[in-house]
């Protein structure tokens, strides 16, 4: 029988490989290399892992099943984890589970997409029936349309400003500078954010994620088996997931982390106070900052006070999104949904070269995926303790 929390599992071995802005290598490439730089760090041979857990945009026609054969794998336990930015955290729950289970003894939690030239326009156009019939007909504004949306009305409902953002996008960037697989690592002012073009009102040029390739992807197994590697480790404290909260709701200002959020902290004997490092999805600022307050760092609609208040860089007394998040480093497809938690694995292992946070053992990672017009359909977030 199953645990009701999720003791005796493990991460190891944090990937982010092949970050670059356009590919013709396609998503099985980005896989291979992720999956071989996991099994290189832990000091595994391949065929000791026996699970896959797979988030991509660009794998099809093949279903996730064909990397089997790609990756010279024969797993006994396999999963597609198709929650774009929500995917990482419910890739670990399932693979925390099945560890738990005995139904795989490591697995490989990966996401990764490869990025040709004109393959980000094409996949934003077929993203849904919602992108197809109610966005494409006004002008096919790609996912900038939908998170203009979203922006607007969080502005509307908190009274957050360009400025309140541009103090974590300033931020990001200052961390992204310190992350060598970025690709924005140029550090910018709140004045330059602020003058950037408009590209959706209310969103401008910096608001928005750069399209690219890559992969991120850890590595889950029992706790004692991570120990007999000598590998630093985060235990996992507690993971939770919420698909379609406040249906009723229109727009959806905030996501399931409100509904989750004591079963989070109890689960874990923890307190957002007692967290070091935060990773939060950021396909726009707006959508981060639900983030922030729905994990409970502030009450809903005060994250402009947080990000006026605290230092958001790795250095300073709150840190967030360490690698640079998707504002910094790119959004390599649904590796970006993997990116924010290998981060935080990285940190509470003491592993974020030229970035750690000082003394960082408890991390928090949310994530939010699959966006329709008016709301995000996935949400969820885990906590980590590094072990070290």
């Amino acid at each position: 029988m199953l645990s009701a929390d999720f003791s005796g599992v493990a991460l190891v071995a944090p990937a982010s490989v092949g970050y670059t802005r356009y590919s013709t290598d396609g998503a099985g490439a980005f896989f291979a290399r992720c999956l071989l730089a996991m099994v290189r760090q832990a000091g595994l041979d391949k065929q000791e892992v026996d699970g896959l857990s797979a988030s991509s945009f660009t794998l099809a026609p093949d279903p996730v099943a064909a990397l089997s054969i790609s990756l010279g794998l024969s797993p006994r336990w396999l999963e597609a984890v198709p929650f774009g930015g929500a995917s990482a955290v419910m890739a670990l729950r399932r693979a925390a589970r099945a560890v738990q289970a005995g139904d795989a003894t490591v697995v490989a939690c990966i996401g990764a997409d490869g990025n040709p030239r004109g393959g980000f326009e094409d996949l934003a156009s077929s993203f849904s029936v919602a992108s197809i019939d109610a966005v494409a007909p006004y002008g096919n504004a790609g996912p900038s349309m939908p998170f203009a949306h979203v922006t607007r009305q969080y502005i509307d409902a908190t009274g957050a400003t360009r400025a309140d953002f541009g103090r974590l996008c300033v931020a990001q960037r200052f961390n992204a500078s310190h992350c060598a697989h970025a690709l924005l690592r140029q550090p910018m002012t709140l004045d330059e954010y602020l003058a950037a073009p408009a590209i959706c009102d209310p969103l401008h040029k910096l608001d928005l994620v750069m399209p690219c390739a890559g992969a991120d992807g850890f590595l889950v197994l029992r706790e004692d088996h991570a120990k007999s590697l000598k590998l630093p480790y985060a235990r996992v404290l507690s993971v939770v997931e919420r698909h379609n909260a406040y249906p009723n709701e229109v727009p959806v200002l905030r996501g399931g982390w409100e509904l989750e959020r004591e079963r989070l902290y109890s689960q874990a004997g923890r307190e957002p106070q007692d967290v070091d490092v935060v990773a939060v999805y950021d396909d726009c600022p707006a959508i981060a900052f639900m983030q922030l307050e729905g994990i409970g760092f502030c009450a809903r609609g005060e994250a402009r006070h947080l990000v006026r208040e605290r230092d958001l860089r790795f250095c300073g007394d709150f840190p967030v999104n360490t690698s640079g998040g998707q504002l910094g480093c790119g959004q390599a497809g649904a590796a970006g949904g993997f990116l924010g938690l290998v981060e935080v694995l990285r940190q509470v292992t003491q592993q974020a070269e030229g970035r750690q946070v000082r003394d960082a053992r408890l991390g928090a990672a949310t994530g939010y995926g699959m966006v329709v017009y008016d709301r995000c359909l996935g949400t969820g977030a885990a906590l980590l303790e590094g072990m070290w």
